[in-house]
């Protein structure tokens, strides 16, 4: 099979993976964008369940790739499972366009993309590690690159959904009757808009499915086992009842919070059982580095409870207290919907990874370069300064009740900086520290205490609700900011924990014992 087609490179193999996880990533943020907005201005959600709901279906979000490695390798391959989850997502994002204005309709609706990311994600990634399969000197720069197809995504489509939905929620005076003729008034008004933005969410999955379809033969020859043979119909038939009935399953939990609580606790038990019992199997001389992992694991967990923050407490806190109109020296500049201040963080980025390269480069040249729990430690700094500052925005009102814009623009700064140092790094321990045959394993396990701490991301959220009777944002402005000055205090609690955790990795570093550990690994495999 991979005679038959001597002439496709790995690049173009990879453009193809590149481009369906960017209208993927399109998708997934523009929804993102828009979703806890959706709960409570259009369903009538207050803070606390719509920032759960959204908690909980994160957390089955990220949970659910940790199934979808599994299907993909061993039963159904690797790039199919991948094209039927992006399929299954763009289903979703259509049911979002219905205008039901039905909780019980937007769980199901959430289910559906649960289930799609799931198939999707975990397997996304897998076929760009099947490209460059024993290349190590392109497997890195192959993934950084990838991950630059999330953020082109996510930048353009948390800019674009937000300014659909305002347009399209407007009162109709005569827009695109050009175009849409004498039925132009039925797309206006009544909140269609909404839906409207989710529509091109499903359109950004719909174009990603339709290139794919034309570069598709560039992956003929990637895959797991079950690719290179003929897709046998039971196993497709398999997937989606499974898939169907994981959707019901996760409806029910978004829906009963209780439920989400029961389900969030056993996942994380899950995982702790899943590395006592590696530490338990492992030879001796392995030890060090999985109880080593734990911990990062732990870190990472705490990292993207405050990361969570971005789609729910301060997603309100933007809308509510933050002048959407940027401001320079008195002159007004431009004015941004509130939701499309979460585009902060891809924009940050793409301005910081450069930067941090450079940086890396530089410092290995010389022989200082940090360790990876040095740098969590550093990612953990920058997230405390970052919520400091939105704990200090009263300080920089621009009218009663509103702080300026700059506040979000420095604080996801920071949050950035975080986020290239932790969560950029996450799944950089799991091959550093871990013996390579337990490396899948640990991939799920990493992705489902991801899934664990964006539940609690959203839990910590709800310390910010807003009572339903207060509707004055200067007695909102405190709400937020006593929460975010905690997380200020707590990221820097983080900090001095991850110093510990990097001395400690030091020494054991001196002691050789790390090193014999990374060795055995190598040599179990």
């Amino acid at each position: 099979m991979n005679a038959a087609m001597p002439t496709v490179s790995k690049t173009r193999s990879f453009s193809t993976v590149f481009l369906i996880e960017m209208w993927e990533r399109f998708g997934y943020y523009g929804m993102q964008a828009l979703i806890i907005y959706y709960m409570v201005e259009r369903l009538g959600f207050q803070d606390t369940p719509a920032n759960l709901t959204w908690g909980a279906a994160s957390a089955l979000i990220y949970v659910a790739p940790a199934v979808g490695g599994w299907i993909g390798d061993k039963f159904f391959g690797t790039r199919h499972t991948m094209l039927l989850g992006a399929v299954v997502l763009a289903i979703g994002y259509a049911l979002m366009v219905v205008p039901a204005h039905s909780s019980n309709f937007l769980f199901i609706s959430l289910g559906v993309i649960v289930v799609g990311n799931g198939l999707f994600k975990a397997n996304a990634g897998n076929l760009v590690r099947k490209i460059y399969e024993g290349d190590d000197s392109k497997i890195d720069s192959a993934f950084t690159i990838y991950y630059m197809a999330v953020n082109i995504g996510s930048t353009f489509s948390m800019l674009a959904t937000p300014l659909i939905k305002n347009y399209f929620n407007a009162p109709f005076h005569g827009q695109l009757t050009w175009l849409l003729g004498d039925n132009a008034h039925n797309f206006f008004g009544d909140g269609l808009g909404w839906h409207i933005a989710f529509a091109v969410c499903c359109v950004g999955l719909l174009v990603g499915l339709g290139n794919y379809a034309v570069m598709r033969h560039t992956l003929n020859h990637i895959g797991s086992e079950p690719d290179h043979h003929p897709m046998k119909f039971w196993k497709l038939l398999a997937v989606i009842a499974g898939g169907i009935v994981v959707v019901f399953i996760s409806a029910y939990i978004l829906k009963e919070q209780t439920v989400a609580q029961y389900f969030v606790r056993i996942a994380g038990l899950c995982v702790l059982a899943i590395f006592a019992w590696l530490i338990y199997s492992c030879h001796r001389t392995e030890r060090a580095g999985i109880i080593i992992a734990l911990i990062l694991v732990i870190e990472t967990v705490f990292f993207f409870i405050f990361y969570q923050q971005m789609s729910t407490s301060l997603n309100l806190f933007a809308l509510r207290d933050v002048d959407p109109v940027f401001r320079l020296f008195g002159a007004e500049l431009f004015t941004w919907d509130p939701a499309q201040f979460q585009a902060l963080n891809p924009l940050w980025i793409f301005a910081l990874s450069p930067i941090l390269a450079l940086l890396y480069t530089r410092a290995a040249k010389r022989g200082n370069d940090l360790s990876i729990a040095s740098k969590f430690a550093l990612g953990f700094l920058a997230v405390a300064i970052g919520f400091f500052i939105y704990g200090a925005a009263g300080h920089f009102t621009t009218s009663p009740g509103k702080t300026s814009q700059w506040v979000m623009v420095w604080g996801y700064g920071f949050g950035s900086i975080g986020e290239l140092l932790t969560s950029g790094l996450g799944l950089a321990f799991v091959a550093r520290y871990v013996p390579a045959r337990m490396g899948g394993f640990m991939m799920g396990a990493y992705f489902v205490a991801s899934g664990v701490a964006q539940y609690y991301g959203g839990l910590v959220a709800t310390a910010a609700s807003v009572p339903a009777n207060i509707t004055d944002p200067v007695q909102m402005m405190p709400i937020y900011t006593r929460l975010y000055n905690w997380l200020g205090v707590a990221g820097v609690g983080c900090t001095i924990f991850a110093l510990i955790v990097a001395l400690v990795l030091w020494w054991l570093d001196r002691k050789g014992i790390l090193k014999f550990t990374q060795g055995a690994s190598h040599s179990a495999a």
